[in-house]
């Protein structure tokens, strides 16, 4: 999972890694979105999509892959709802409920303003079927996969400018917002979780998120006289 994107790299490889990038924010989107449909079972089923999640260091049983996708389904609709619908005490897959400054269940907080307002000063918009908060875990991940894709596109086209601008605001949202959140909210999946699956997609999550971060970041440059 380790890439580091260059702004003096390689058009055509860093047109690879971004994308690279943003079908993985595509798929986890879809994994948070809703309860999981066969669409979303098959492309896991997908010999392409299982090699790089075993790559990725995600471990599902061969029951999983072998039994009846309507048990499947079934199993994963109700463990879906247990953790992120409820009733009861479910996790919130919302921003806001978790970051550490607006308080335990807050929703439409600060933050969520913040991000409503970020996400559209750059021109992107919400899908028509969606009126949910904006600051769910879903729609965020679909903005970085956006964003990643405009930064493959213009890769493509060797627009290094329009390329930095979109690295400089990946690794704003990401510092400044996704991964205020994001690993803490994983940890509590993966303690609540019941099924593999979401304890797995939980941890791939996480650590997505952290090497992002990482790989966005430049090294620090010691400046101590010798």
């Amino acid at each position: 999972m380790e890439h580091s994107p260059d702004p003096a790299g390689e058009p055509e490889s860093m047109a690879g890694t971004a994308l690279e990038r943003s079908n993985l924010y595509g798929f986890l989107a879809a994994i948070y979105r809703q309860e999981p449909g066969p669409e979303l079972l098959s492309r896991i089923n997908e010999p392409e999509t299982r090699a790089a999640l075993a790559n990725a260091g995600v471990h599902l049983a061969e029951d999983f892959f072998g039994r009846p996708q309507e048990d499947v389904l079934k199993e994963l609709t109700l463990e879906y709802t247990r953790l992120f619908i409820g009733p009861g005490g479910h996790i919130s897959p919302h921003a806001s409920v978790h970051m550490e400054d607006e308080g335990v269940g807050s929703l439409w907080g600060e933050s969520t303003a913040q991000v409503k307002c970020f996400i559209e000063s750059l021109g992107f918009e919400y899908k028509p079927d969606y009126s949910g908060l904006p600051d769910h875990i879903a729609v965020e991940l679909e903005f970085m996969e956006a964003l990643t894709a405009r930064e493959a596109g213009a890769w493509g086209k060797d627009d290094r400018e329009e390329a930095g601008n979109c690295l400089a605001v990946e690794k704003t949202f990401l510092d400044k917002h996704l991964i205020l959140w994001i690993p803490a909210f994983c940890e509590k999946v993966e303690k609540e979780s019941s099924l593999p699956f979401y304890t797995e997609m939980a941890r791939l999550t996480a650590a997505f998120i952290r090497s992002e971060r990482k790989a966005l970041t430049p090294p620090r440059t010691d400046r101590r006289r010798r």
